[in-house]
């Protein structure tokens, strides 16, 4: 698995820049953009804040595409879409 590529196409799908996340993993861009362009691998605790600052696990970032597609699909949403649905879901 290519970890930058798939930082960069959770970070896209959730509609954030790279400052942005780098902001919300508190690391820094020049770091984050190195893993982006392959030319660092993170440690798993790094891996971690960043996946906390797309509010997924890590369980669903080595997912592959075919799997999970629900939890895929939410992990998309913003923050107050996510809390939307779960109002909505805790309403039924």
């Amino acid at each position: 698995m290519n970890v930058g590529k798939r930082i960069i196409q959770l970070r896209e799908d959730k509609g954030i820049s790279t400052n942005k996340l780098a902001n919300l993993a508190g690391i820094s861009q020049s770091y984050l953009r190195d893993i982006e362009l392959g030319n660092k691998q993170p440690t798993v605790e790094y891996l971690s804040y960043i996946c906390d600052a797309l509010g997924i696990t890590l369980k669903i970032f080595f997912d592959d595409e075919e799997s999970q597609p629900l939890e895929k699909a939410i992990a998309k949403l913003s923050d107050e879409q996510q809390e939307k649905l779960l109002d909505f879901i805790n309403s039924i």
